[in-house]
C-alpha cells in the first residue's frame, strides 16, 4: 500500500485544517449540549405526572359520558363501553402528543401553515 508522501509544508496546512475542523466540530457540540441540558432542565417525573394524569382524566371523562347516557336512555353497559374506548384513545392521543410523538390537530410537518384551508 502505498500513501501519498507530504512535504512539511503540506503536513502544516493539514493540521490546520484539522485543528480548525476540529474547533469547529467542538463548538458544535458544545451548542448541541447546551440545547439538550435545556431540554433535560424540565423535570421528568413532573412531565410524566402530566401525561399519565391527562391519560387517566381522559378515560374518567369517557367514562362519565358514556354512564350519563346509558342512564339517559337505558342503554348499561353500551354507551359507557364505548365512551370508555373512545376516552382510551383520547387520553392515549394527548400522551403522544404531550411527548411530541406526534403533531396536533391541522398541523402540516415541515411547514409552517396551520389549519385545514393553509391558513396560520
Amino acid at each position: 500500500m502505498s500513501g501519498k508522501q507530504f512535504d512539511n509544508g503540506e503536513k502544516e496546512r493539514l493540521g490546520e485544517k484539522l485543528d480548525a475542523m476540529n474547533k469547529r466540530l467542538g463548538r458544535e457540540t458544545k451548542q448541541q449540549n447546551l440545547q439538550g441540558d435545556a431540554e433535560a432542565g424540565k423535570p421528568g417525573l413532573g412531565k410524566g405526572m402530566q401525561m399519565s394524569s391527562e391519560f387517566v382524566a381522559a378515560i374518567l371523562v369517557g367514562l362519565a359520558i358514556g354512564f350519563g347516557i346509558d342512564w339517559l336512555i337505558g342503554t348499561k353497559p353500551w354507551m359507557m363501553i364505548i365512551f370508555l374506548m373512545l376516552g382510551f384513545v383520547a387520553g392515549v392521543l394527548n400522551v403522544l402528543r404531550s411527548a411530541g410523538q406526534m403533531s396536533g390537530p391541522y398541523e402540516l410537518k415541515g411547514s409552517d401553515k396551520k389549519g385545514p384551508d393553509n391558513t396560520k
